[in-house]
């Protein structure tokens, strides 16, 4: 049986010093025990802690990933609002294009025609609201779509201004009706059966019997018949309160309800009603208020021998 404790002897040879130590056997099997096993812990917590930063890495990796196509699918949907307003933008610049002319015929119309078609102003506050709180990129992501958002909506408004404003243009009784020369302005000239002062409410262009007579603008025919001394008499609604009539027609040819745009034929000079001779009598009201129709035409430049 082995002893329980051993001595371990120390001389030296020059001084002839001799020292001795005693040990137990359990203790120095824990010492040699705790000498062996203390690298291998080491090895052990080192393997543990890669293992668990290892673990981190991979679950950092799938939070990035998941960040990325969140990411990504964030920047696919802002390219497509931004393609889309660039479409819009486009689409805007080429219906907001008008023709100067008309533009300024346009202008002339009375405000209670422009404040019907072009309604009251509209304002956006929504890009004002936006707060640039940029703490990170989700917050700058959400701040693009609400700006992109803001402006798609800004853009609606616009879209309808424009609409509003070319449906006023088209309703603009802007061209000549007929070809021929300007034979009687609108206001005071000498009636020419009685020879008495007269009032009268519109343009005559005399022209040829069967002379093609055109819509000045975009509207509905709301009276297509013979009217007293307006003769053969077509009546279009331009909307807004606007309406032309042309009278003294030979014959129709367009009728009650029927649509009609800008430049369409409706009906053919001629003398019928209270007339001297072949010639188109036209008028542009408002509201059944009398308008001067020259002050719209794009052209004036009509031969002409009235006052």
């Amino acid at each position: 049986m082995l002893s329980n404790r051993y001595t371990i002897v120390i001389a030296d040879r020059r001084t002839g010093v001799v020292r001795r130590f005693t040990i137990g056997l359990r203790p120095l099997l824990s010492v040699v025990g705790t000498v062996l096993t203390l690298p291998i812990l080491i090895g052990l917590g080192a393997a543990w802690k890669a293992k668990a930063e290892v673990a981190d890495l991979y679950a950092t990796q799938a939070a990035l990933e998941l960040e990325n196509s969140s990411f990504r699918g964030a920047t696919e949907a802002l390219t497509g609002q931004i393609t889309a307003l660039q479409a819009a933008v486009s689409d805007l610049g080429g219906r907001a294009a008008l023709d100067p002319a008309l533009q300024s015929a346009m202008d002339k119309l009375p405000a209670i025609v422009k404040n019907r078609a072009m309604g009251g102003a509209s304002s956006d506050s929504t890009l004002a609201a936006l707060t640039p709180a940029l703490s990170s990129p989700e917050d700058t992501f959400g701040l693009l779509r609400d700006l992109l958002q803001g402006i798609e909506s800004r853009l609606r408004l616009v879209r309808s201004d424009v609409d509003r404003r070319n449906a006023l243009a088209a309703a603009t009784p802007s061209i000549w009706p007929a070809h021929g020369w300007l034979s009687s302005r609108t206001g005071g000239r000498t009636d020419p059966f009685t020879g008495e002062a007269d009032y009268h409410p519109g343009l005559d262009i005399s022209a040829d019997r069967g002379t093609p007579v055109y819509a000045t603008a975009d509207g509905t025919v709301t009276q297509a018949s013979f009217s007293g001394a307006y003769g053969n008499l077509v009546v279009i609604d331009h909307q807004f309160g606007l309406e032309s009539r042309y009278g003294h027609l030979s014959a129709f040819r367009t009728q009650r309800g029927q649509t009609v745009k800008k430049g369409d034929l409706i009906g053919l000079v001629g003398a019928t009603g209270r007339a001297t001779g072949p010639h188109l009598h036209y008028e542009v009201r408002v509201n059944g208020r009398i308008l001067n129709p020259l002050q719209f035409l794009l052209n004036s430049r009509r031969s002409s021998n009235a006052n």
